[in-house]
């Protein structure tokens, strides 16, 4: 089989097509022949060498990849023999870049027939992120206010949508014009289109006593503003940083990098309970 390796952290160069023997599936495990796979902007921050559960759980050389779609060829030891043949999604633990890829069968879930595997491949890591950050952390109620950055954006959409189904006024940020019919198509009640008009104001003008959730992926540039935007027992839901690292993916820029982390904000706990604000953060 291929798959795509990286040796050591870097830029786009770092990446290598190579063949690899083909994986067998043991016990609890299937085998997935790929068709399409996700790629997430958490592939590229693996590749640059700060993804920490990449170093944690692989080290070098590694293959990213967090979502596969295909067809199930092969299952190990305990699996419903039902599932070779069917069209599903894995989720994958790094190792996604690859043409036949193994997962544990609690990871693999059948597509419904509305979906193509090109769809299914680009749902799980986007769509779980989100869920989990509304629905396992901020927990809004209905009718509750959702500011949402990079609202055109894989994860952001989603939280665009789940927001909407759970009932609350979301107000979308977007960084460019053309994105604005993007983010409104996907249900935001009102978008901020921050290349022509102050991010701030507008999120103020939309929310004069501030926001009951906040999610925000951004880093430096806007965690200490958006930390400041929250209504009283608003929650901050940080989940990334990619304002700090490369705009186009390449090599990361340490000393940039360092300046950005000492600008980071930090929030006291007294100034937590004071004001009745939670932050919360996860990857």
């Amino acid at each position: 089989m291929r798959k795509v390796v990286i040796h050591r952290p870097g830029a786009y160069e770092r990446l290598r097509l190579e063949e690899h023997p083909e994986p067998t599936p043991g016990a609890g495990e299937v085998r997935i022949r790929v068709a399409a796979i996700g790629v997430n902007y958490a592939d590229c921050v693996v590749r640059m060498g700060l993804y920490g559960s990449a170093k944690k759980y692989v080290g070098w050389p590694i293959t990213p990849g967090f979502e596969v779609s295909g067809v199930v060829d092969a299952i190990g030891e305990g699996v419903d023999p039902a599932l070779v043949g069917a069209k599903a999604v894995g989720v994958t633990r790094f190792g996604g870049y690859a043409t036949s890829v193994v997962v544990p069968v609690a990871q693999v879930f059948t597509i419904p027939a509305p979906l193509s595997l090109v769809q299914a491949a680009g749902l799980p890591t986007i769509f779980l992120t989100a869920h989990f950050a509304l629905f396992e952390l901020a927990h809004p109620r209905r009718g509750a206010t959702i500011l949402v950055h990079s609202a055109a954006g894989g994860v952001g959409s989603s939280l665009v949508q789940l927001g909407k189904i759970a009932g609350c006024r979301v107000v979308g940020v977007v960084g460019s014009s053309h994105k604005v019919a993007a983010a409104e198509a996907l249900g935001a009640d009102a978008v901020i289109d921050k290349s022509r008009e102050n991010l701030w104001r507008a999120a103020e003008r939309h929310a004069p006593r501030g926001y009951d959730v906040i999610c925000d992926a951004n880093g430096v540039a806007t965690l200490g503003q958006s930390f400041a935007h929250l209504a009283p027992t608003g929650k901050l839901v940080i989940y990334g940083f990619h304002t700090m690292l490369p705009r186009r993916g390449g090599k990361p820029k340490w000393l940039r990098l360092a300046l950005a982390y000492l600008r980071t904000p930090r929030f006291n706990p007294l100034d937590l309970t004071s004001l009745n604000r939670s932050v919360m953060g996860f990857n």
